[in-house]
């Protein structure tokens, strides 16, 4: 749903328009430069190098790219915390972490300058949403080690914005907070934006008379074109997609513009590839694979072929709204934490894209994973909208046919359905827990 005109905010046309080649020229230049950076100052990698044979003097230009050896997030929990830092720790001026849960936390660190260039790429993600210093911009990320909460309040102060530094929970007083400040752009999951607009609609608020929302940006969690229509529907917004991740720089490492036709990658600071997650050979244009990020203008802790696990498909195509700067799609799922359901690739994004097109279907969702006598089993945890949860018993069970059979041809395997009513999944107020794989209990 296009809620408002498409107007083309571009805040650095110098960069966000730059021709291909010229680009081309730039990425090759400062690859070079971070290459021998990196050589130099992380023992870890210069042995990784030395170990497949490379020397900095080996890497001219983009076309050498594929010669360099990956780093993983496991690098980073090896080197925990200070082993891949690439200055003096006295030149470290902010340290982020991931917000993952699992083995030695993820953190990176940055100096003033990687500040600064994130920074910027976050102003060229609000920009391109709408956003200016007439704006109110509310943060509803956390505001901690993970990057989304800093990220989004350093975008919305660069661009001259007043910013409200909610982080997140206490979902009531946020929209209050919302309601008398007349906030204008939010930030936060798309998990949460559904949460927040149901709860306005359960206060009996009407985001279009009380509220002078305009638009949000939303990541931290992928999520479908369907998620998108309903968090518009309920808030009466265009929903920006963005994404980002601590070792590269946070949120800002692309974004969307108003068009809506993929998320425009900041490549003047990063290069991206994708490449066969089972080979690791380079793919084209056009061609689903995992997504793979390099630093380049980075210097406190600099990332090299740095393997992201998301599955996305690029295009180096102009975008209509004028930037020439490479589009990533939609993440579809992740190479390393799909589900393997009886020898089938399953991922959290197919199944919601199934709920988020049935009618009564609320989206939110748990996937249980689960071993019995041997066979893998998949169940799907789905909620009713209160108004179709009243309909009754036979709603009931012809939506879960319905979600039965979708979900068996998307996907390709069988799976339990089970409804619940309105509300009896857990809502989150950041990232959403979608997946409960008990096989590896």
């Amino acid at each position: 749903m296009q809620v408002r005109p498409i107007e083309h905010h571009i805040w650095n046309p110098k960069m966000e328009c730059i021709s291909r080649d010229e680009l081309a020229q730039m990425q090759s230049e400062r690859l070079v430069k971070s290459v021998r950076h990196e050589y130099d100052n992380v023992k870890f990698y210069r042995d990784r190098m030395d170990a497949a044979g490379v020397k900095p003097e080996d890497i001219r230009g983009l076309e050498d790219l594929k010669y360099l050896p990956f780093m993983d997030k496991p690098d980073l929990r090896d080197t925990f915390p200070f082993g891949l830092l690439a200055v003096p720790t006295r030149d470290i001026v902010r340290i982020q972490g991931s917000s993952g849960t699992t083995g030695h936390p993820i953190v990176s660190g940055y100096t003033r300058e990687d500040v600064n260039i994130w920074s910027e790429m976050m102003a060229r993600t609000l920009t391109a949403a709408g956003g200016g210093p007439e704006d109110i911009v509310q943060v509803s990320y956390g505001l901690g080690l993970f990057t989304g909460g800093f990220g989004a309040y350093q975008g919305a102060d660069t661009i001259g914005a007043m910013v409200l530094p909610m982080s997140s929970g206490n979902t009531q007083r946020q929209i209050l907070m919302m309601k008398e400040l007349g906030v204008t752009m939010l930030c936060c999951t798309p998990s949460y934006a559904v949460y927040l607009g149901e709860t306005i609609h359960d206060m009996g608020l009407d985001p279009k008379r009380d509220l002078k929302l305009k638009a949000g940006c939303f990541g931290a969690e992928p999520w479908t074109e369907g998620m998108r229509q309903r968090i518009e529907e309920l808030l009466c917004i265009d929903a920006c997609d963005i994404y980002g991740l601590t070792e590269i720089a946070g949120p800002g490492v692309s974004f969307e513009c108003l068009v809506k036709q993929g998320m425009h990658i900041n490549e003047d600071h990063v290069i991206a590839e994708v490449i066969n997650p089972a080979t690791g050979e380079q793919l084209p244009y056009g061609v689903e694979g995992e997504l793979v990020f390099t630093t380049i203008t980075k210097t406190g802790m600099p990332m090299i072929r740095y393997r992201t696990h998301d599955m996305v498909t690029l295009t180096d195509k102009k975008c209509d709204c004028g930037r020439t700067l490479a589009r990533m799609g939609r993440v579809t799922g992740r190479s390393d934490d799909m589900l393997v359901i009886r020898g089938v690739n399953v991922f959290p994004s197919q199944i919601e894209s199934v709920l988020v097109a049935t009618p009564g279907v609320s989206p939110h969702y748990m996937l249980i994973a689960d071993r019995v006598h041997h066979a893998d089993t998949l169940e799907i945890q789905m909620e009713l909208a209160e108004d179709a949860y009243a309909l009754g018993y036979e709603f009931e069970e012809r939506t879960r046919q319905r979600v039965f059979e979708q979900v068996r041809s998307v996907v390709g395997i069988s799976t339990k359905v089970t409804v619940l009513p309105p509300k009896s999944i857990k809502r989150s107020e950041g990232k959403a827990k979608r997946v409960d794989d008990r096989r590896k209990l």
